[in-house]
């Protein structure tokens, strides 16, 4: 589906061009209507579950671009909507120096479905995505925060939490904590992988290995995009299990 790079950007083409056409103005009016938290000083509305999509992916009349896609079709979640503006990332009133620096640094890399838990915190992956995929909503800079990725981790990650899941001699993976093997995995990615930044456009779309560990680069000064800043659509639909999640292909 996406090789041994772990990303694709798929396109252009004109079924996705006809869904994020629609789906920009309602995804518009629903991150205005959101009481959803701005972060990082305001620079970044996360917009989980904000898309008022149908179960098929429909926005109004336009159908889900699943035949312009290398996916098999399946229910989906409300859409999240992603929206970035100039500044990003300033620091959040109480956010610690070290983790903002890793957001201007590092690009908040993270592995999604992987959840912070407790105090300690400990790491549980609570959300076994199938896939990620993107759909850019509206033109913006190349340099207007695009997605990051790091090529080939989703092998490194694959090869460190599948022995700790089997070591832990539990049934349910979604239970072993993960937490420094996450940590060991994620240096040996950022001192291995080539780190690419990955611009799209409405017409494209952008599709990760679930285990593709990547974030958001910061917003270059200069950078243009509309006054509603970088939007992009996301999908995330769950697997059955932690198991499957780190076993299928």
């Amino acid at each position: 589906m996406v090789g041994a790079r772990g990303w694709t950007v798929i396109g252009p083409h004109p079924a996705i061009a006809n869904w994020a056409s629609a789906a920009l103005p309602v995804a518009r009016a629903a991150v205005a209507q959101s009481d959803q938290a701005w972060r990082c000083g305001g620079t970044w509305f996360v917009g989980v579950d904000t898309l008022p999509n149908g179960p098929d992916g429909r926005v109004g009349d336009a159908v889900f671009p699943w035949a312009a896609l290398p996916l098999t079709p399946e229910a989906l979640h409300p859409g999240q909507i992603s929206v970035i503006l100039p500044g990003y990332p300033r620091a959040d009133i109480g956010e610690t120096e070290a983790a903002a620096r890793f957001r201007r640094t590092r690009d908040a890399a993270h592995l999604d479905g992987l959840l912070p838990v407790g105090q300690p915190v400990r790491r549980f992956v609570r959300e076994p995505h199938g896939w990620i995929l993107g759909l850019p909503l509206n033109e913006t800079d190349a340099d207007a925060s695009p997605l990051v990725v790091w090529e080939g981790s989703h092998i490194i990650l694959r090869e460190a939490l599948l022995p700790a899941m089997v070591a832990a001699q539990t049934d349910d993976w979604a239970d072993v904590h993960v937490t420094e093997v996450y940590q060991a995995a994620r240096t040996k990615v950022f001192a291995t992988c080539a780190r690419r930044t990955v611009p799209a456009r409405p017409g494209q779309a952008t599709l990760l290995h679930r285990l593709t560990i990547h974030g958001v680069a910061p917003w270059v000064d200069g950078a243009q995009a509309p006054p509603e800043g970088r939007m992009i659509a996301y999908f995330r639909p769950q697997m059955a299990s932690v198991r499957d999640w780190l076993t299928q292909d």
